[in-house]
């Protein structure tokens, strides 16, 4: 697996096709879809993640390009929530599935293979992101029109340019410091 170094060279990496070939994204129909490259992140971020959207049990999160499902596993195991993920990647949206399933949590799970611009989030109590800022600039005019008030969208990382996040926190983890964001629909 090819690990991304989050700082000044992610641009260049999402955008160069070396950093396309790595990602195993490498048909340009799928490199036009690809909004940010697949990156693991540290389970206790996942989880802080999570608490500081205060997802409730029987709620349901989305995760956009939900890569391995940490984040859909996460939420299902520890909170009780129903977890959607959307990922681009075939071989991801198997290993979502297989941890899912081996960690008890699939009947809670779903994975859809497909382009996260496509699929309707209005079901969403939680959107999770890690894209990058300018991705989820493409994706926030989506958020806007689907997600109900209430909703909130949580981003690693890489703010919503354009909203008033309601939370930010500076997270340290595997000797790196993380902000998350939280945005609530209604509240921008």
């Amino acid at each position: 697996m090819y690990r991304f170094s989050l700082g000044l060279g992610i641009a260049t990496a999402v955008c160069g096709v070396s950093g396309w070939a790595q990602t195993g994204m490498r048909t340009p129909d799928l490199m036009a879809k690809k909004l940010a490259p697949y990156v693991q992140s540290p389970q206790a971020v996942v989880e802080r993640m999570l608490e500081l959207a205060k997802v409730k049990p029987g709620e349901t999160v989305y995760d956009l390009g939900c890569g391995d499902g940490r984040i859909l596993v996460a939420a299902a195991k520890r909170f009780s929530a129903k977890a959607v993920g959307v990922e681009l990647s075939e071989s991801l949206v198997r290993r979502a599935r297989a941890e899912a399933q081996k960690q008890g949590v699939a009947e809670n799970v779903t994975v859809i293979q497909g382009d996260m611009m496509t699929v309707d989030v209005a079901p969403a109590n939680v959107v999770a992101l890690y894209l990058i800022t300018e991705a989820n600039d493409q994706l926030r005019p989506k958020l806007e029109r689907e997600l109900k008030p209430g909703s909130r969208v949580v981003s690693l990382d890489f703010k919503v340019r354009g909203w008033k996040p309601k939370a930010v926190e500076q997270y340290e983890a595997h000797h790196r410091k993380y902000t998350i964001y939280v945005y609530q629909m209604g509240s921008l």
